[in-house]
């Protein structure tokens, strides 16, 4: 994973850094050193990533509110 590909899931999952770091329990300058490539990027950060994108997919076509049905 890239610092753009890690911001581009962020931004997907309308997450800021504060917010990735609350959920995973990383220190907060982590996912700094990280844009700035001080530091790799662990490749369970793609994985979680792409684990929450897909259940936000899920939660999208499956549990949305039955005006959001109503519009579709």
């Amino acid at each position: 994973m890239t610092p753009e590909t890690f911001a581009a899931a962020l931004d997907a999952l309308h997450w800021k850094q504060a917010d990735f770091c609350r959920k995973t329990g990383v220190n907060k300058s982590t996912p700094s050193n990280w844009m700035t490539e001080k530091t790799p990027i662990p490749l369970w950060v793609g994985a979680y990533l792409g684990a929450m994108q897909d259940l936000a997919a899920l939660h999208t076509k499956y549990l949305a509110t039955t005006k959001d049905s109503a519009s579709e």
